[in-house]
């Protein structure tokens, strides 16, 4: 790999092609990677670090690019451990670098790694010169963590974004989106954003979903800065396709959804099962794009993509104890966890005494402000087409 983004800037981050789970959540099946980034001038900053397991690799990273040069500064965008965990070998390594950073996150910096000398604290708009440029710090809070800010390199028009337009995804080839590729991919897409495009998706709904408000907010405060190169923590370093970038996080943010089905299921005993899979058949016949979620043996992560991804979503639970059968409900609350709004929704489920789980998933769609495309289609005990009518909700999605 090519560290050289520029004469002032490095790569220094690292591919994690070994954990399989992000967060103790997330699936991670085509890797992810840890970016941290050098600007190289008469001083010298270190802009996050990387994963704790990686630091032999990112000292050599670092040592390759500035040989026995010492580094000055370390610029803390965010403090979550993904990129903050080897501070104290940063410290250990050049003993007199100087931690720049927010308030916020001079507290963490004390209560992850005991450290509280040498940080200089920063406040919104403050400017650090290296000789021949500056970096200027803007507050980010809440994108995703309260201490959150982005650096900007005036000089190169280059926004150091911490997680924000960040993906899933080791990344193969080159580091910018000259020739990134999604590692493990197979099908190589027409250009980078669209090969990492659901690794986005799946990564903004899965962990900064909560925050479209914030996130809005900070795209509106970002938008007086002249970006010609986005340099996030995780994914690939943006130039070619930064309109594409910034307009796809703008949507993610205002909760827009495309015209699709995220179809998310739990079934007990199959029966709720064969309604799902009986609607998946009606709305291909009609052409209309949808995913199909199993809730009860594949990772939720995958469903909250979709969710995000389309703007109608179908959930079936059967009626467990008089409520939502659990995997159902664990996924319905956590969309409306993430505040997801301007959703068409459509619930179905089986019942063998009693049913509830319809009315249940109904009653929490309508407080998140969902659009009922029906009243739901709760059935007694087994499934027939008799008894769930999917061609007449299908044409009523298709509309």
């Amino acid at each position: 790999m090519n560290r050289k983004i520029s004469e002032r800037i490095r790569y220094v981050g690292v591919n994690d092609h070994h954990k399989v789970i992000f967060e103790g959540m997330w699936p991670l099946p085509f890797g992810v990677s840890y970016n941290s980034y050098l600007v190289v001038d008469d001083k010298v900053a270190l802009i996050d670090t990387a994963e704790a397991d990686f630091s032999r690799e990112f000292l050599s990273n670092i040592r390759e690019e500035i040989g026995d040069r010492k580094v000055d500064y370390l610029i803390v965008n965010h403090m979550e451990p993904d990129h903050s965990s080897l501070m104290k070998d940063i410290r250990e390594q050049y003993p007199e670098i100087r931690i720049v950073t927010n308030a916020k996150a001079v507290p963490m910096i004390k209560g992850y790694y005991g450290i509280t000398d040498n940080i200089h604290v920063i406040k919104e708009g403050d400017t650090l010169d290296l000789g021949s440029s500056v970096l200027s710090f803007h507050l980010a809070p809440m994108v995703h963590w309260p201490e959150t800010m982005v650096t900007y390199l005036t000089e190169e028009k280059t926004l150091f974004s911490g997680d924000a337009f960040g993906t899933f995804g080791a990344v193969d080839g080159e580091i910018t989106d000259d020739g990134a590729h999604l590692c493990g991919w197979l099908d190589k897409a027409e250009n980078c954003f669209e090969e990492f495009k659901d690794e986005m998706t799946r990564y903004y709904s899965n962990i900064v979903g909560k925050y479209g408000q914030t996130v809005q907010a900070a795209l509106k405060k970002l938008s007086s800065l002249e970006i010609g190169r986005i340099c996030s923590t995780h994914g690939p370093v943006w130039q070619k396709h930064i309109p594409e970038v910034v307009s796809f996080y703008d949507r993610l943010s205002r909760y827009e959804g495309g015209r699709g089905v995220c179809i998310a299921y739990a079934s007990m005993y199959g029966n709720t099962a064969k309604a799902a899979k009986s609607l998946a058949a009606e709305l291909a016949a009609r052409g209309i794009p949808y995913t199909l979620h199993n809730l009860c043996t594949e990772n939720v992560s995958y469903a909250y993509r979709d969710a995000f991804k389309y703007d109608t979503v179908a959930i079936g639970a059967p009626t467990y104890n008089n409520d939502i059968f659990p995997p159902a409900y664990n996924f319905m609350y956590g969309l409306c966890a993430r505040l997801l709004k301007n959703r068409r929704f459509f619930a179905f489920g089986s019942y063998t005494w009693a049913g509830a789980s319809v009315r249940l998933l109904n009653e929490m769609a309508q407080k998140q402000g969902f659009e009922l495309i029906s009243e739901g289609i709760s059935f007694p005990q087994g499934f027939t087409q008799e008894k769930c009518d999917m061609g007449r909700i299908a044409e009523l999605m298709s509309r």
